[in-house]
């Protein structure tokens, strides 16, 4: 005897796969643009003052003046922003996982790192003359600082904070961005020790850096590369008694 019922529903088809979502790449790509976009209202006026020197291809003036070098960096960002896409699509076609976000944390590290790294080490007026100096008292240089050198100093290493956990898995955890961060920082430091630039190589600086670049880890967590899990190793047998 048949037990099929005739009201039993058909199978329902496969539902097709969900297109990828691109919320965190527009979320991202908005929040870089507003930056930018504030970065420039705010610093106009100095921006402005670089402008002759640059367009006229002098170095003084331009690239050896903080103005210059921020200047420089905005205007290079498009530049940027189509080597990551060059990028992109060699993955792409190459069959790459993740190519966008890969490409843009590889540009983003060396285009938002350098310029400032470039802008620690301008020589002093006394460069060269005037011997290294060192503060090793912790807290001690946050005073004279001031605001702008705080924010100043957490945006040295925040670039690198951000695309570094999310370029490499092996970097995907606050303690080791906090290391990098603080390694970094105590390069540069030791240059401007070593070379004799007319600078101060202090330890709150070490630490205003390491902290900036552990803050904008916090900001980009969600795209953080996960390390892929390896099978353990099988057990080893014991050895058998004589």
């Amino acid at each position: 005897m048949n037990h099929d019922s005739p009201l039993s529903a058909p199978p329902r088809p496969p539902r097709p796969p969900r297109p990828p979502r691109r919320t965190g790449a527009i979320l991202l790509a908005g929040l870089a643009v507003l930056c930018v976009a504030g970065a420039a209202f705010v610093l106009r006026r100095p921006l402005m003052m670089s402008v002759p020197a640059c367009t006229a291809g002098r170095w003084h003036g331009c690239f050896d003046t903080f103005n210059g070098v921020v200047l420089m960096t905005l205007v290079s960002l498009p530049l940027a922003v189509l080597v990551a896409w060059v990028l992109a699509r060699r993955r792409r076609a190459a069959g790459v996982p993740s190519a966008w976000r890969l490409s843009l944390a590889e540009v983003g590290m060396v285009h938002g790192t350098l310029p400032w790294v470039w802008m620690i080490l301008m020589p002093g007026a006394g460069a060269g003359v005037v011997p290294g100096r060192v503060s090793l008292v912790p807290l001690r240089d946050l005073i004279t600082m001031g605001s702008l050198g705080i924010v100043g100093n957490l945006l040295v290493f925040a670039s690198l904070g951000f695309f570094a956990p999310v370029r490499f898995a092996a970097l995907a955890s606050l303690p080791r961005v906090l290391v990098l961060g603080a390694g970094c920082s105590v390069l540069v430091e030791t240059a401007q020790y070593v070379l004799w630039l007319d600078r101060v190589s202090s330890v709150d600086d070490v630490l205003v850096n390491a902290a900036g670049a552990v803050l904008a880890a916090l900001a980009s967590r969600r795209w953080w590369r996960t390390a892929e899990r390896t099978p353990s190793d099988p057990p080893r047998p014991a050895p058998v008694p004589a």
